[in-house]
């Protein structure tokens, strides 16, 4: 069973229908910016990952966790709703889509992330896992609001074209054609980049060229992926050694 604790911070699954009720109340709250829980159909089939302070007890992160064989079944993933993935579905290895990723709005000390990171190390060692991927979220659905951001990840972290994910939603904003030849900011991008979504990329991680404009939620998501023997080797360590895997 997964369970990890650094300093403060304890990592484990969800083991009762309450601890999932927690994760939906602190998503609903983070993606909603309301009292009442976000949930949907996707969360019976998937594993929860809670990141809780051992000393106030208080939940400070969540996410979840929904394992695949290979590409052939991405079909029933949350992301395939929004994105063509025909080109994923050839993948031969086994998957897991990350969602719902959302930590308190009060809480901002790095170590949270880094738990969060270290989790799911130990899941993707534990179950073979080669690629994982997801929707990574911009709140709100100005998409000039984060071009810096956009333009940087158009000119260096678009997926390989054999993985490239297709339009589906009825509303994206196609930002590699948009900012074709549009200078960006570098420092600001960094800046305006979600936490989540940077850490992916640091580690190598790779994006569709274009935005699903999500109003159920108010976001801005791209799909992102993140292929496990594609991380540069010193990454890979410091995410084992907080995962207490060997490296």
């Amino acid at each position: 069973m997964l369970s990890l604790r650094k300093g403060r911070y304890l990592a484990r699954l969800a083991q009762t229908p309450q601890d999932v009720s927690r994760a939906q109340a602190l998503r609903g709250l983070c993606f909603r910016k309301s009292d009442h829980a976000d949930r949907d159909a996707f969360d019976d089939l998937c594993v929860h990952v809670l990141i809780e302070d051992v000393i106030t007890a208080k939940l400070v992160c969540c996410f979840r966790l929904m394992p695949f064989r290979d590409g052939s079944e991405l079909g029933q993933s949350y992301s395939a709703q929004y994105y063509t993935l025909d080109a994923l579905s050839r993948y031969e290895g086994r998957m897991v889509e990350l969602g719902r990723f959302c930590m308190a709005p009060d809480v901002h000390d790095p170590d949270v992330l880094r738990v969060a990171w270290g989790a799911l190390a130990r899941f993707v060692d534990t179950q073979d896992v080669g690629m994982v991927f997801g929707c990574s979220s911009f709140a709100g659905t100005n998409w000039e609001d984060y071009a810096d951001s956009f333009n940087m990840l158009s000119q260096r972290h678009l997926a390989p074209r054999r993985w490239l994910p297709r339009v589906k939603a009825p509303k994206v904003v196609r930002f590699a054609r948009v900012l074709i030849g549009r200078e960006g900011d570098p420092k600001q991008a960094m800046l305006r980049m979600p936490p989540l979504l940077r850490s992916y990329l640091v580690m190598g991680g790779w994006v569709s060229d274009h935005a699903v404009v999500d109003l159920d939620l108010g976001t801005l998501h791209v799909f992102t992926g993140l292929e496990i023997a594609a991380i540069p080797p010193a990454r890979a360590r410091a995410m084992r050694a907080v995962s207490g895997a060997p490296r």
